[in-house]
Order: C-alpha cells, then sequence, then structure tokens
C-alpha cells in the first residue's frame, strides 16, 4: 500500500532485512532529501540514496534494493515499487527501457546485426592492416613455409624446359630491377620477394604468399604463349599482394574471426589446424585486387612497359574460359574464336580452384578499363 508522508515522496510498505538475521521487518518506506528513511515497529533507519544499489529489473517479479551492511527492501508489487522508485527521481537507463519493449529489443537486434556488419567490413580490415603491418618478417617468412607446405599437394616441379624457365625470370628480372630503381628514387623499398616455377593441377594461376615467395604456373606461361611482357606485368600485380602485405592481412583476419568463433562457441580447436589451407585457398578482397592491378601499371611503367599488355591476359583467359585445355597448346592463337569447348565438363581442378587467384577480382571488364586507361596516362 501507499501513504504519504509530509514534506516527502510517497511512501511504500516494504519487506526490510538488515542483514543479520532472516526475520523481515515491515517498513514504510520513502525519499526526502536525497536519503533513503524506513520505519518500522522496531525499525528507524536512513541511507544516502547514492549508496543503494538498484538491481536491474525485470518486466516481472519481486522488486529489490541492496543497502549498505548487507540489508535488504523487497517489495511483492512490482507496479507500486515501480511508481514508487519513480516518485523519488531514480528512471530505469535506456538499456533497460529497451529491455522492457519488443520494439526496443528489435531496435537492439538491428543494431548488433548493423555494427557486426560494418565491423567485418570495415573494422576487421583496418585491424588486419594495423596488426599485419606491425608484425616482424621472421613471423611472416614462418607463415609463408607453412602455406607453401600446403601448397605442395598442388605443385610440382616445372615441366618447362630450362630456356623456357629462364626466359620468364629474365623478362620478370627485367621489369623488377626497373621498378625497384624508379622506387628507390621516390624513397620507396620494395619487399624482398622470390619467383616459383611451377607445373600443378591448378590450371593458369599466379599466387603470391606471405614472406614475398611468388609462384606462376606452368599452364600461365602457356596460357601466355609465353609472352614475358605480359608474365611479367601479372607478377608485377602478385608484387603489389607482396609489397601491401596482403596475404598476412588475410591470416590475421582470419585468426580474428577463427578467435572471435571460438569465443562464442568456446572450441579453440579448429583455428590453427584450419589456417594453413584456409592460406592456399584464401581469396583476397577486391579493394586488395585494385590495389595489386594499380601497383603491376606503375611497375610496368617503371619498365618502359604500357599497361595495356595486361588486356592480353583478360583475353587469354576468356578463351581459357571457352575453349578449355586446348588454348594451352602452342599452335592455338589469341583469336582462336572458333574454338569449341571440349564435350563433358572440365576437371575442377583445373577451373573451379580460381580462387587462388582470379575468383575474388574485379570483374574483367572492370580490369580491362583500369588498364586501359592506366596506359592512356
Amino acid at each position: 500500500m501507499t501513504e504519504h508522508t509530509t514534506g516527502s515522496t510517497e511512501s511504500l510498505t516494504l519487506r526490510y532485512f538488515d542483514g543479520r538475521s532472516s526475520r523481515p521487518h515491515e517498513v514504510r518506506a520513502w525519499f526526502e532529501a536525497g536519503q533513503l528513511h524506513l520505519r518500522g515497529a522496531d525499525v528507524e533507519h536512513q541511507v544516502d540514496v547514492r549508496q543503494v544499489q538498484w538491481p536491474e529489473r525485470t518486466r516481472r517479479g519481486p522488486r529489490m534494493a541492496h543497502l549498505p551492511g548487507g540489508a535488504t527492501l523487497q517489495g511483492a508489487d512490482a507496479a507500486a515499487w515501480d511508481a514508487w522508485v519513480q516518485s523519488g527521481g531514480r528512471s530505469d537507463s535506456l538499456v533497460v527501457r529497451a529491455q522492457q519493449s519488443w520494439r526496443g529489443v528489435l531496435a537492439s537486434l538491428a543494431l548488433i546485426v548493423v555494427l557486426m556488419g560494418a565491423g567485418y567490413l570495415w573494422g576487421l580490415p583496418w585491424l588486419a592492416r594495423e596488426i599485419a603491418d606491425r608484425l616482424p618478417d621472421s613471423v611472416e617468412n614462418q607463415v609463408a613455409e607453412v602455406a607453401l607446405g600446403q601448397l605442395e599437394r598442388f605443385v610440382r616441379p616445372s615441366e618447362l624446359t630450362p630456356e623456357e624457365q629462364k626466359a620468364v625470370e629474365q623478362a620478370w628480372q627485367q621489369v623488377l630491377q626497373a621498378h625497384t630503381a624508379a622506387q628507390a628514387a621516390r624513397g620507396v623499398t620494395v619487399r624482398p620477394s622470390r619467383l616459383l616455377i611451377r607445373s600443378s593441377r591448378i590450371g593458369p594461376n599466379a599466387l603470391a604468399l606471405p614472406g614475398g615467395t611468388m609462384i606462376v604456373t606452368d599452364d600461365l606461361v602457356r596460357l601466355l604463349q609465353h609472352d614475358g611482357q605480359v608474365i611479367a606485368g601479372v607478377l608485377a600485380h602478385e608484387l603489389g599482394h607482396v609489397q601491401h602485405r596482403h596475404g598476412m592481412r588475410m591470416v590475421v583476419q582470419v585468426g580474428v574471426l577463427g578467435f572471435v568463433t571460438s569465443l562464442l562457441w568456446g572450441d579453440y580447436s579448429g583455428v590453427l589446424a584450419t589456417v594453413p589451407l584456409w592460406l592456399g585457398q584464401a581469396h583476397y578482397s577486391r579493394e586488395a585486387e585494385r590495389e595489386a592491378d594499380a601497383y603491376s601499371a606503375q611497375a610496368l611503367r617503371d619498365a618502359g612497359l604500357s599497361p595495356a599488355i595486361m588486356v592480353t591476359l583478360f583475353e587469354r583467359f576468356a578463351l581459357f574460359q571457352r575453349c578449355g585445355r586446348s588454348v594451352l597448346k602452342p599452335d592455338v592463337s589469341a583469336n582462336a574464336a572458333d574454338c569449341k569447348p571440349p564435350e563433358g565438363s572440365q576437371d575442377e581442378s583445373e577451373t573451379g580452384i580460381w580462387g587462388l587467384g582470379f575468383a575474388s577480382h574485379p570483374a574483367d571488364q572492370e580490369r580491362i578499363a583500369f588498364f586501359r586507361d592506366a596506359a592512356a596516362r
């Protein structure tokens, strides 16, 4: 029941436990001048309101307040309690009010989804970049060894002739040396890299691992008909990934995601086990691919080559997708528009694993337009 006391707020009859015995005392409670007053048959007590702890209220159930010294107040009538507390100038926090409203709950869920999405799209890449850029090279080299070990089941020693491999290496070194000198003049250091030419089951492809190891497949060399300048342009793209440490950023991202998942699900066992395999199949973000394309265009210009030569890459890939492995033969030209795809579907190891280098890239037409524009500039 509620009563009124002169010069005070409304009072409410409550049960008071003094913290020394389990026997409840019936008291009247009211607020006055920043004090909570309690009065009963054998109780006369007052306490500073700021020292009272008010547990978060629920939609149903009794109400409680904790007083200094272990004493508590309890009220069975939730509605009367809430009105009494409000009359004393206390109001629920925004969180509590939201919890009491289905609209607030829905709004909170929507906000959580938005924040998680923003964190994944912008927060996680930013965090990965900041961490990766501060990791020592020794850590990156260790990650590279693990990644290369995982890729060994997909690659074998190159089947190109020594002369063909040497031509690829020489074409790349000409571009790399010219670009390194130009960057040095700009006050920029080019990160160390090494080139591996490998035969593989992953089809025409090239990729960069953390630590600077770049792999180009025999099939890519054949697809580009041993055109050293275009191959060098592809490797300059991969060098862009090395320079921007995109590989380590991805490692950090998958590590953070794995850690967060482990916190949510309570299972850490799969985090480290899945990272090495993920390294071999990871897709760079489209933004990372655009950065690598821009780096390739700059490296080609530094070597006195037109970025427009990269258009050949996309023309040959389009031909490969249409005609299959037949275009890897030396007598098939880039203008073989009348070729027909082989009967039956192509092996997934040749076309389905393009995620190693190209599945997440921006659309080919966008990239062609970029390289042509870079050449015009």
